[in-house]
């Protein structure tokens, strides 16, 4: 049942409809999980697809990394203002024109005959990637109820967990299975379905509340918020120079077979959930020393990769170590940034997911400057030297948040 039109005007609190049935509300929950997990898979599903992409397109790997950056940084330099522009929008219409947007984009890159083409297929989505990140969780946590709109909100964010560790190696084998277009394809056709699903089974809920966007800006008057948003940009540089070019890595330096690099990427993530719980658990202690920690393990985990890459068990062990600190990292600064923000969570939420943006473009340009310029066998030590970059800030947002306190 929709909610009543009286409600219906920016500036209402955002409550679900009267007598609304639970079990439609649930599946729209899950709907939104699932849509999170096609959304996110879109946005890294290029990590996996790199090599065949790069070969196919008459591109150097460093060339086809730019597809990386282009996406991260149209996030980060998109995503608060377009975030915060359309938050007061009517949530049902605004998911279904979001998935249509990955609907359209992803069959624009499954068709593209050349990389700008390609590139504007990674464009379209990155735009919309930061207002889905922004919504979703709060939209879901409104349909619950508040009894279990934490629970809600956790679901939606599995759907982003279970990309990172299943969409994209079963995006990888789906590459190397069907080709990379297939995957896009295939991605394409998910978000149309998705956009059908939520168009019929999600309720309508009053508009949210309307914040002016200068009024959800003041916290970046805050000099411990800026340097913990400064911290997850060195995070995420150090983590994606590396990561983003993981799959040409096990090819190139390892020997691993392109049908079998899913897979490898496939354990990496499953290893990585384990990170996500740790990271969990950790950060409620301190969101700064549990930074430095996954950080340093972090850069063991990168700089002895290369040299353990001629022994596959050895390898494994090293990937362990270092996929279970790369995943960790992601609910450690979410916590750590939004927790420096005080009352404006959703915003910070948000600007931490733009500044991790900054860091996956950067880190995606140094990965590819190092691999054309001194190898990529090189490339772990490099990304491990930004690591200890980000461990040197740690001490520093310190500081600056006792000095804030």
């Amino acid at each position: 049942m929709e909610v009543s039109h009286d409600h219906d005007y920016p500036g209402a609190r955002p409550i679900p409809a009267q007598h609304q049935s639970p079990a439609g509300s649930a599946l729209a929950i899950i709907l939104l999980a699932i849509s999170a997990f096609i959304i996110v898979t879109t946005e890294f599903i290029i990590v996996g697809l790199l090599p065949n992409l790069a070969r196919d397109l008459g591109v150097s790997i460093g060339t086809a990394g730019w597809l990386v950056t282009l996406f991260a940084f149209t996030v980060m330099l998109c995503g608060p203002v377009l975030t915060g522009l359309v938050a007061h929008f009517n949530r049902k219409r605004l998911f279904v024109f979001l998935l249509l947007v990955f609907a359209g984009s992803n069959a624009l890159a499954a068709a593209a005959p050349n990389i700008w083409i390609l590139g504007l297929g990674r464009l379209l989505p990155a735009l919309a990637l930061p207002v889905f990140w922004g919504t979703a969780s709060e939209t879901a946590g409104v349909l619950a109820g508040p009894e279990k709109a934490a629970k809600a909100v956790a679901n939606v964010y599995m759907g982003i967990a279970g990309a990172m560790v299943f969409g994209i190696p079963l995006g990888t084998l789906a590459g190397d299975a069907f080709g990379w277009r297939g995957t896009f394809w295939g991605l394409s056709a998910l978000s149309l379905l998705m956009a059908g699903l939520l168009a019929w089974v999600m309720p309508r809920i009053a508009k949210p509340v309307k914040i002016e966007l200068g009024d959800q800006l003041r916290t970046l008057k805050d000099r411990a918020f800026l340097g913990n948003l400064v911290l997850s940009v060195a995070v995420f540089t150090a983590m994606f120079t590396a990561y983003t070019y993981l799959a040409d890595l096990l090819e190139r330096i390892a020997g691993i077979p392109s049908s079998a690099v899913g897979w490898w990427l496939m354990g990496f993530g499953v290893i990585g959930l384990g990170g996500n719980w740790l990271g969990g658990r950790l950060v409620d202690r301190s969101p700064l020393v549990a930074t430095f920690g996954a950080v340093v393990l972090l850069a063991v985990g990168m700089t002895a990769t290369v040299p353990l890459a001629g022994n596959h068990g050895w390898l494994a062990i090293a990937l362990g170590v270092w996929g279970l600190a790369n995943t960790a990292l992601y609910p450690i600064c979410q916590v750590r940034v939004m927790r420096a923000a005080g009352a404006a969570q959703a915003l910070a939420g948000t600007l931490n997911v733009s500044m991790a943006n900054a860091g996956i473009g950067l880190g995606a340009i140094i990965g590819g400057a190092v691999i054309e310029t001194i190898g990529i066998a090189r490339i772990g030590y490099v990304a491990s030297a930004i690591a200890v970059v980000a461990m040197l800030l740690v001490p520093v947002v310190a500081r600056l948040s006792r000095k804030e306190a």
